[in-house]
């Protein structure tokens, strides 16, 4: 039997040499954990217009998306994701967090610190070696 996929984005929104990170809250699927913000693709949506999307929703902010990373696929106990990560820039709006319980920018040292979800640990990598940070 194949595995099925949810397929997510999510956005390594980068501003002055820092990364923001979101921390899940206690509403949601793993909570406390770190991740990069995003969300699940509409039928119909690219994985960019869902990620303008998602970032609009959960943030309040529009953003730019600058570059495609390496599709991660992991899989948790309860399903699989196929996770489209994009290097984005903020572009305008105020950030306001609608579902984590925090937001935070974060140098490469602060970064490595965080406890993050499994499947966002390739794209931290993949954005550690991207911004030579």
């Amino acid at each position: 039997m194949s595995q099925t996929f949810v397929e997510v984005t999510c956005a390594v929104l980068i501003d002055a040499g820092r990364v923001l990170a979101a921390q899940r809250s206690k509403d949601m699927s793993h909570p406390g954990m770190w991740e990069f913000p995003g969300g699940k693709i509409e039928p119909g949506e690219t994985p960019e217009i869902c990620l303008l999307r998602e970032i609009r929703e959960e943030l309040g902010i529009e953003i730019q998306v600058l570059q495609a990373l390496p599709l991660v696929k992991h899989s948790y106990p309860d399903k699989a994701i196929r996770l489209w990560p994009f290097i984005c820039v903020w572009r305008s709006g105020e950030l306001l967090p609608q579902e984590h319980s925090q937001l935070r920018w974060c140098s490469s040292a602060e970064l490595d610190h965080l406890n993050w979800l499994a499947a966002d640990l390739p794209v931290l990598q993949y954005a550690q070696d991207y911004l030579n940070i």
